[in-house]
């Protein structure tokens, strides 16, 4: 029987830990034998789980014959790890144990230096400080999660439960993890990857800015065939003046925050309207319905038509 080790450090985050623990749990073959034999190990007795205090049955031990070791997230991305954790997780890659991520747990993972210039992945908010602290790693913010043999993550916490179906897939074939994924109540495999799930807030304008009253026209005038002449104009500025404003106090472009802001309106109409796709993608300002779907799928990873039936 495969044997998964959930790894339980200080700070859990408690939805990240339950989530290997359920899916593998209940994981059944063929003949009706439970496919895992799932552990919860900690570096100590107890481990504080912010609402409870939880009690791991293994210590660290539990680590070093298992097939599969899974660390979930912990609320405190900076908190140092353990000496102690490090070496144990260390030591089980040597010996070739499979070791995932849930969510942020990529940031204890990454710690060790295992996922030294591989490519990775975690929470999209997180993903920015991932990159900057951890620079060896190649960090993608878009996908659910990444397989690279032995070392896998995912981004944020329900993407643990894709993980995890992934891993039994590759472990027991696809009927069981179909099996899995329907006690689980999801879907083997899920369209996109996180940027359907990314807010695209623009950065915030001081409120007096420049650039405030200008703002507000836009976001009022989405439906319009703008140009960055027609956007200069109602600043009253040249364009390359125009430019340069916007990078100071939005850290992007004018064209760039006009599309962004189309794209998250067209993400509110799916959301809250039974508005035809064509219909949305000419009130957000997008010259064809062809060129709107070409341009909500790079933005987002889905098509409009999967994103309503995800989100509305």
């Amino acid at each position: 029987m495969h044997t998964v080790a959930v790894l339980a450090l200080d700070q859990v985050i408690p939805f990240d830990l339950s989530t290997p623990i359920e899916v593998f749990s209940r994981t059944r073959l063929p003949d009706g034998r439970p496919g895992y034999q799932v552990r919860v190990c900690a570096e100590h007795g107890e481990i504080d789980a912010g609402a409870f205090t939880l009690r791991a049955p293994w210590g660290l031990e539990g680590l070093q014959d298992a097939d599969t070791i899974i660390v979930p997230g912990v609320n405190d991305l900076t908190a140092a790890l353990p000496p102690a954790v490090r070496d144990a997780l260390r030591s089980a890659a040597t010996d070739g144990t499979r070791i995932a991520s849930i969510c942020v747990g990529t940031f204890p993972l990454a710690a060790t230096g295992l996922l030294d210039g591989l490519r990775a992945t975690t929470h999209w908010r997180a993903a920015g400080l991932l990159a900057a602290t951890h620079p060896d790693i190649d960090v993608d913010p878009d996908v659910l999660y990444v397989d690279n043999g032995q070392f896998l993550t995912s981004a944020g916490a329900a993407a643990g439960m894709d993980l995890c179906l992934h891993m039994i897939r590759r472990d027991y074939g696809s009927a069981v993890a179909a099996d899995a994924a329907r006690l689980s109540v999801m879907p083997l495999e899920r369209e996109g990857g996180q940027a359907q799930f990314i807010v695209h807030d623009h950065t915030p304008t001081p409120r007096g800015a420049e650039l405030e009253a200008l703002l507000a026209w836009l976001q009022d005038n989405l439906s319009r065939d703008l140009t960055l002449a027609d956007i200069a104009s109602r600043a009253g500025t040249s364009t390359r003046t125009l430019i340069r404003r916007f990078r100071d106090q939005t850290g992007t472009t004018p064209l760039q925050w006009l599309h962004r802001a189309r794209i998250r309106q067209a993400q509110h109409l799916l959301e809250t309207t039974k508005h035809s796709v064509e219909r949305i993608g000419s009130q957000v300002g997008f010259g064809s319905p062809t060129t709107f779907r070409d341009r909500f799928k790079r933005a987002t990873g889905v098509s409009p038509q999967t994103y309503r039936r995800t989100f509305s």
